[in-house]
């Protein structure tokens, strides 16, 4: 398997520094940050914001994607606030296409502090394991696609976690970059879009309803994307049961 991923330190300390810092500003931003990176926080300054974009247009969206970046790349609190503020200040298009390349850089930044860290020498053990752990090393090998789409696309699954697996089974670089971008935009179109109609919810003194990705109408399509990941995983295994 092909991988493009820059060569890591040779140095222990210096392999594990990047996800030792993540994980230090992950720990104080949890700490000193989480009153600040609210919903509350964004509607006291709603205006300010909106004559900042509305007279620095570029700066502005330069600005929030770095912030946004940041928040993913350290796994500060905020996340979900940075994504209906892409909404807020930008609409549902462009704003989600902001919103989705700020994630997807802040991921990769985690995929590589894990992989150089750890995935790398982890990556190897598994693979020259054996038994059932071999076999599941191996079935996701063979279908990385489906599997990357899968965990994107599954509200369930954390996406801080959905950084870090892919760092520890050996996916290429383009592979993770390719599947977070593309998997993540179903769910940051429809956060995207709530963050589009904030001004009305201000107006009327509301929160927004940030579980509109488990009603029916959206949970039933985002299934329906998750099926068509798994599909071509589903497939080979019947064909493989078949051959047997």
């Amino acid at each position: 398997m092909t991988d493009n991923t820059p060569a890591p330190p040779t140095n222990p300390i210096l392999k594990r520094l990047p996800l030792i810092v993540i994980a230090t500003f992950a720990v104080l931003g949890a700490i000193f940050l989480r009153d600040y990176l609210t919903f509350q926080t964004l509607a006291d300054n709603r205006e300010a914001l909106i004559n900042f974009r509305d007279n620095n247009y570029l700066l502005t969206v330069l600005i929030f994607i770095a912030v946004y970046v940041v928040i993913v790349a350290f796994s500060l609190p905020g996340a979900t606030i940075a994504t209906l503020t892409g909404g807020f200040l930008f609409a549902t298009f462009p704003g989600f296409l902001f919103n989705v390349t700020a994630a997807t850089i802040g991921a990769t930044a985690i995929f590589l502090a894990a992989r150089w860290g750890f995935g790398e020498k982890l990556g190897a053990k598994l693979e020259g394991s054996h038994g059932m752990v071999k076999k599941i090393k191996d079935g996701i090998d063979e279908n990385q696609w489906s599997m990357l789409f899968l965990i994107r696309l599954v509200p369930a699954v954390p996406f801080f976690l959905a950084n870090l697996i892919p760092s520890f089974l050996e996916v290429p670089l383009h592979r993770f970059v390719i599947s977070t971008f593309v998997g993540i935009i179903p769910g940051s179109i429809v956060y995207t879009s709530v963050g589009a109609g904030l001004g009305e919810v201000f107006a009327r003194g509301e929160t927004p309803n940030l579980g509109i990705i488990f009603e029916p109408h959206i949970l039933f399509s985002i299934i329906g994307l998750c099926v068509l990941a798994i599909l071509p995983t589903a497939i080979k295994a019947v064909r493989g049961n078949k051959d047997l």
